[in-house]
């Protein structure tokens, strides 16, 4: 759609410069070393990703089975038609199903393909083939650079999309290239594929191309047909371009219900139907980020899904650390009243912390005991001042015990009431200090 959006508004070209740009952000994202952070999408998050997509992959079949009316309309074809492709879909998936319970010697996609393919031909069966589409047939690309402006009008007009597009391509990328890691018990590299990915945009946006990323549903066929290294892909690779340049006249002659069929067996598999079984067993909220990520993937956008699904997450998550702040009171042996606060504090949780004390009613020695709890963010310290604050203003003595080297540096008005026990102060980093 973002493709379509462009070409409509300003013409082919400006698509090729675009794909050159979306390639030149993938890189830059890999040579920042960003990849890393695909670790960090959740698990739900994931499971909406592939039930989504299997979604999409099922329901975009659908349009095969309309045809092209006198009128120029699409009709929903009927009868024997039907009935015909119904039938070869049905060979197809059995096929596919049932092969390898008797040999693996051949894939049983592979397989499935070519007997609907004779069947279809040798028995002279009347129904729509690859051909019917149109013609796949090729050469090979020349070099072209993008007929467009050089200048910061055309960047303006281009980056957005460029950006999308980049967005889009590496989070549907990564996340596959994770769930395949899941599937083959691998782990890859999340960096080095974008930057491939990045290269790859580049050279085909300087040919003409339209760029691409990463397909679950095409992976998907290679591991369970047997494919394990990179190897798949370049075969896949040389054998399609093999097909545009010298085998276009046979590829058309395939069966759409095969192909069909295929993918259907493929929306199959890549479904995770155990999650149904996840009702009960895991938090509502894991439910609903599985059905939020599933439902905006089939009706928007793959990258708006995952980020709504990586937002919803961090927010619950949130929510439900904001809640488990508590504080344990005692009289220490000098007469003292001590809180001795447990659980994290950071910026959702600095509302229930500040609710946990009574400057007005407490004595004049008051401690607050950090050994069960961590200062996650510079929120968190600012609520500390500000509560230092409260208790200096009723001229009360307060001392802050077991806070980390961090704190201390960075809390300034509390700084002359900090009690310090070095030896047992917790040895963590203020999170805000550490990134990257």
């Amino acid at each position: 759609m973002v493709m379509v959006a462009l070409v409509v508004q300003h013409g082919v070209e400006y698509l090729f410069a675009t794909v050159v740009v979306m390639g030149l952000l993938q890189m830059l994202f890999a040579v920042a070393k960003l990849g890393k952070f695909i670790r960090m999408v959740p698990h739900p998050v994931m499971l909406g990703f592939v039930n989504g997509l299997a979604i999409v992959i099922f329901l975009a079949q659908f349009g095969h089975f309309k045809s092209v009316a006198a009128d120029g309309t699409s009709v929903w074809m009927a009868g024997s038609a039907l009935y015909t492709m119904l039938g070869l879909i049905a060979l197809t998936m059995t096929i596919i199903y049932l092969l390898p319970k008797l040999t693996k010697v051949i894939p049983s996609t592979l397989a499935a393909i070519m007997v609907v393919s004779f069947a279809v031909t040798f028995l002279n069966i009347d129904t729509k083939t690859v051909g019917d589409l149109g013609s796949i047939a090729g050469g090979l690309p020349n070099f072209h650079l993008p007929q467009v402006p050089f200048n910061f009008e055309t960047f303006k007009i281009v980056f957005p999309y460029a950006l999308i597009l980049a967005a889009v391509g590496l989070i549907e990328t990564l996340l596959t290239l994770n769930l395949i890691d899941d599937m083959t018990d691998t782990r890859g590299r999340p960096n080095r594929e974008s930057l491939a990915q990045g290269i790859a945009n580049v050279v085909t946006g300087l040919f003409g191309g339209m760029g691409g990323c990463a397909m679950i549903g095409q992976s998907m066929i290679n591991v369970n047909n047997g494919a394990l290294r990179r190897l798949s892909g370049i075969v896949t690779a040389v054998f399609l371009l093999s097909f545009i340049l010298f085998a276009s006249h046979w590829i058309e002659m395939i069966p759409l219900a095969a192909l069909i069929g295929v993918m259907f067996v493929v929306a199959e598999k890549t479904f995770e139907w155990g999650s149904f079984r996840l009702y009960g067993k895991v938090p509502k909220s894991d439910l609903l980020v599985i059905v939020l990520v599933a439902g905006v993937t089939v009706i928007a956008d793959l990258a708006i899904a995952v980020i709504m699904g990586v937002i919803f997450s961090a927010l619950v998550f949130a929510w439900e650390h904001a809640k488990q702040i508590s504080v344990k009171t005692r009289i220490n042996e000098q007469g003292w009243k001590v809180y001795e606060l447990q659980g994290t504090l950071f910026f959702a949780s600095i509302a229930a912390f500040q609710s946990l004390f009574s400057p007005a009613d407490d004595p004049q020695v008051i401690a607050i005991d950090f050994k069960n709890a961590k200062v996650a963010d510079h929120s968190a310290l600012a609520a500390i001042d500000s509560l230092a604050e409260r208790y200096q203003s009723l001229d009360k003595q307060l001392h802050l015990k077991h806070l980390s080297k961090d704190c201390l540096e960075l809390l300034d008005k509390a700084k002359g009431m900090i009690e310090v026990n070095v030896l047992e102060d917790p040895k963590y980093h203020i999170a805000d200090n550490q990134l990257g």
